[in-house]
């Protein structure tokens, strides 16, 4: 690196950042090999092309310093790559959604204690406003022109919402065959939205080569992708805190590239580390729908071997066929003693009316999935249902009404009379 005025910090690349950009963040270190290299828009390793992550040299956190700041992810901001004035730069302030006791779903299972984190009530009414924000604050510090992304339907919903409030010019990318609610979702945000002829892996990979070729484009799934997938974490520190700082026995997380289930175990792991929550076992299960099950098969099979496929599922949120972080989602499941599970497209749909009519909660296809598969686990006796259990839903149910369109409607249509009204049996 090269001189640079007091403060400030010229990366390799001829990129300046001032001190502190990336908060406690260290290095980005190699998952395969522990090669570092510096903070940067780098993400995959020089040595090895093993995915890089986020390393940190945390200060001492307390309970109470966390406590005190806002009622989103940026409570956290110590644990994050991101500076310690995030607060000033304009974004959607995500996280701190609510732990939802689920009684009537856990009797419904015959579950003891369930919990279902909802992250539907985010900015975009999905998790993904989390790691964007994440992303964005890496794309700013970065000096980055564009902010973009390939997208199954949420994320593009959540950068182009960040990319407005930020004042960042977007683009996002996204399968043509995306549900039309999830298009419109991001068109209202900007008017560069890409539908792509293929699936989401089609798509990547053009976003991929997109950010090989153009000089300052931020694409925040593709080369600031370990800062964005930090941001995932805050979904394992807030489960932790709304617990009263203790961790769940078990949690059940969708798995599409993988990385939001590796990033909760990591922000369990971190909060141990820290002496913020006691050490315990959590066991830890992925969720996956069939029509897009690579790691459910591999896991199966008990091969570390995960076959990329072409997705054919309504779970498109989930419709990853290469997914980058599936070899960890299996590592995790089974050293925490978990499982990776999946189920059909009716069992997803049957898993969204669960949740609505147990708990008033309206999931998308995602949350069907994971619902679905935690009804599944306890059929199977994969899961211990004395034990307290968190299921997370990742997204709201208005952006994918097709999947139940056909499932619901009237119970009856009537003449508008007393005598009518009785005659549909419902008194």
């Amino acid at each position: 690196m090269s001189a640079a005025p007091e403060g400030l910090t010229v990366t390799e690349q001829g990129t300046v950042l001032r001190d502190g950009a990336f908060g406690n963040a260290r290095a980005l270190c190699c998952r395969e090999c522990g090669h570092e290299v510096a903070l940067g828009p780098h993400y995959a390793c020089p040595e090895c092309f093993g995915p890089l992550e986020v390393s940190y040299d945390f200060p001492t956190v307390t309970r109470e310093e966390i406590a005190a700041g806002p009622r989103n992810i940026w409570r956290y901001k110590a644990l994050l790559p991101v500076p310690t004035d995030i607060e000033q730069s304009p974004n959607t302030e995500p996280g701190f959604t609510r732990l939802l006791e689920a009684r009537n779903l856990a009797a419904e299972l015959g579950i003891d204690k369930l919990w279902v984190k909802d992250d539907s009530t985010n900015p975009t009414n999905s998790f993904k406003d989390r790691v964007v924000a994440c992303a964005l604050s890496a794309a700013r510090e970065l000096h980055a022109k564009v902010f973009a992304c390939p997208s199954t339907g949420n994320l593009a919903n959540a950068v182009a919402a960040a990319g407005a409030r930020a004042g960042i010019k977007t683009v996002v990318f996204i399968p043509s065959n995306l549900e039309k609610p999830k298009q419109v979702n991001s068109a209202v945000y900007t008017d560069s939205l890409v539908a792509v002829e293929g699936n989401y892996d089609d798509v990547n990979k053009l976003a991929s080569e997109i950010a090989g070729e153009e000089e300052g484009w931020a694409f925040v799934n593709v080369n600031v992708r370990p800062f964005y997938a930090e941001g995932s974490k805050t979904l394992g520190y807030e489960i932790a805190e709304q617990l009263g700082w203790r961790l769940p026995d078990q949690v059940v997380i969708p798995v599409a590239s993988g990385s939001q289930l590796t990033k909760v175990h990591k922000a369990f792991q971190e909060l141990v580390k820290l002496g913020l929550v006691d050490d315990k076992p959590v066991r830890i299960f992925g969720a996956q729908a069939t029509g897009c099950s690579p790691v459910s098969t591999a896991y199966k099979a008990d091969t570390d071997a995960i076959r990329p496929v072409k997705p054919d599922t309504i779970a498109k949120s989930l419709a990853i066929g290469n997914p980058a972080d599936g070899i960890y989602v299996l590592d995790i499941c089974r050293e925490t003693g978990g499982a990776v599970e999946d189920v059909t497209d009716d069992e997803v749909r049957e898993g969204i009316l669960l949740l609505a009519r147990t708990e008033g909660v309206f999931t998308e296809t995602a949350g069907g999935t994971t619902v679905g598969v935690l009804k599944k686990l306890v059929e199977t006796g994969q899961l211990d249902t004395t034990l307290e259990t968190v299921v997370i839903n990742t997204g709201m149910g208005l952006k994918t009404l097709d999947a139940v369109a056909d499932e619901v409607g009237p119970a009856a249509t009537i003449k508008p009379s007393y005598g009518a009204f009785v005659s549909t049996g419902l008194v």
